[in-house]
């Protein structure tokens, strides 16, 4: 595969992404008014974990492509990106693996912080003067190595990333079951 079929594909992948976040977050504000709504949210709840795992894992292989592979040489934000979402495709795996959805805790901070980078770095694409001086002069940050569709660069592709990972991993988890103790000695017959 060349390079360019290679950046449209997860360019592609990137805009699939966006379109199910943003129903994800539609299904998210619905689910209190529209019961066909809440049980979408219900019948997606077992698999969210897995589904940011796989976010995270593709993400980070595509970054590792495209500085390995195809030799783009990550900057200081790129760096830092590549921090939160490593992280969060080893963590949301595990989590996925264990059925645990009090990955949270962990998984909000390092999308939170990630995401916002990301923006910062998709912003300082558009316009270089925001540079606040994370920046190097070697790779500036504010070079775009390719663009697709008007607007979806690498730091666009991380920031998508970020958010479906944010979005999945705050989706309502299965209904827990209601425990009814019983108390042998305040039998009501």
């Amino acid at each position: 595969m060349t390079r360019d079929t290679v950046q449209l594909f997860f360019a592609l992948l990137t805009m699939a992404a966006l379109a199910a976040t943003v129903g994800l977050i539609t299904v998210r504000l619905a689910a209190g008014r529209s019961p066909r709504a809440a049980g979408v949210a219900r019948g997606l709840a077992p698999f969210t974990n897995g589904i940011a795992a796989v976010i995270a894992a593709t993400s980070m292989l595509g970054s590792l492509y495209f500085s390995e592979i195809a030799d783009y040489l990550p900057c200081t934000l790129c760096w830092y990106q590549r921090i939160a979402m490593y992280s969060l495709a080893i963590i949301l795996s595990i989590a996925a693996f264990r059925s645990d959805r009090a990955i949270r805790a962990y998984a909000l901070p390092l999308g939170g912080i990630g995401a916002s980078i990301a923006l910062y770095h998709w912003l300082l694409e558009r316009f270089p003067d925001l540079d606040a001086g994370a920046c190097s002069v070697q790779v500036p940050c504010e070079f775009v190595w390719f663009e697709r569709f008007g607007f979806v660069t690498l730091a666009f592709m991380a920031l998508t990333g970020f958010v479906a990972i944010i979005t999945l991993v705050t989706m309502p988890g299965p209904p827990a079951a209601i425990a009814v103790p019983s108390n042998p000695t305040n039998r009501q017959d």
